[in-house]
């Protein structure tokens, strides 16, 4: 079972729209984010005048699907971004982000290696598209100061997508089912597999849910072009053909060459049907003809009759 783990957010000036700060317990680092339009305030604050790194994230003004981001590290967050605002280039900057060490312990060599990793770590999570002109190589650290360096980013990673930052979080893929027997020994029985499939157009789809996303899986078969009407999950689609998430492997349907994760089953559903669609009703458990809805009603029914039971 996952441990949980506790995240102490503090409005710093009681609005949720304003200035925020996250900390872990038994965690030396100090995360502050705040909208652009705060940044007067931002660069007041004491943490702003440490040894950090910064994310700045926002739209891609070119309509990109993704969001845009850029990554630094400097001694000096503030004075760095007060230059940034002046930067054209950095015009799609909405959201500010800055990680600092409560114990002002980072260094120069630390927020180095930091960035490196965080370049690195977001391009291959593929969620934002990167406004750095360059990826930095990783720069020598001693062996403990590495180790510390990558627990440090471990508690990013919990940390960032709380505050509504994506960039870091790994590619949701599907584990592999366990096997019968150890189905028939585990206290609680396997996710699902939902299928999708159209005879008119000789395709078929697969998907999990996993960690709250609805992974289509690798081998899935998606309609050939998009037939319904213009907009919707069309730019969605296309972008996964771009990215090669979806491939031609013929005149037939296209194929998902890898797991891709999507937020709601009906994003899942539009982008294999190549139309807008009710993924709630169109996918259905493997087997069955239960729908991703009677079968999630089924779960919260058995929860309500059993709290019934206890009462």
């Amino acid at each position: 079972m996952t441990k949980g783990r506790s995240l102490r957010l503090f409005l710093a000036d009681g609005s949720p729209g304003g200035i925020i700060t996250a900390e872990i317990m038994n965690w030396t680092g100090h995360v502050m984010t705040a909208p652009r339009s705060r940044l007067a305030d931002l660069i007041q604050r004491p943490e702003a005048g440490r040894t950090g790194v910064y994310i700045l994230s926002g739209s891609d003004p070119e309509g990109g699907y993704k969001p845009m981001a850029y990554i630094g590290e400097t001694d000096s967050v503030g004075k760095r971004l007060t230059e940034h605002n002046k930067d054209e280039t950095k015009e799609f900057w909405e959201q500010t982000c800055i990680v600092t060490s409560k114990d002002q312990n980072l260094t120069k060599a630390h927020v180095r290696y930091l960035e490196s990793r965080l370049i690195a770590i977001a391009q291959q999570a593929g969620r934002v598209t990167l406004n750095n002109r360059t990826a930095p190589d990783v720069p020598q650290l001693p062996e403990a100061d590495q180790s510390d360096m990558e627990f440090f980013i471990e508690q990013l990673r919990v940390v960032l997508p709380v505050l509504g930052l994506d960039l870091l979080k790994a590619a949701t893929t599907a584990r592999p089912l366990p096997s019968p027997a150890a189905q028939a020994g585990a206290d609680t029985p396997p996710p699902p597999t939902f299928e999708l499939s159209s005879k008119k157009h000789d395709l078929r789809a697969e998907a999990r849910e996993v960690e709250g996303e609805f992974v289509v899986l690798a081998g899935s078969q998606a309609q050939a072009s998009w037939i319904g009407v213009a907009g919707g999950y069309e730019t969605l689609r296309q972008r996964l053909i771009d990215e090669g998430v979806l491939r031609a492997t013929g005149s037939g349907p296209l194929t998902f060459a890898r797991d891709y994760a999507f937020s709601r089953p009906s994003a899942a559903a539009a982008v294999v049907l190549g139309r807008s669609s009710n993924g709630r009703v169109e996918w259905v458990v493997s087997g069955t003809r239960k729908t991703y809805a009677d079968w999630q009603d089924a779960q919260l029914d058995a929860i309500t009759t059993a709290q019934g039971d206890d009462a």
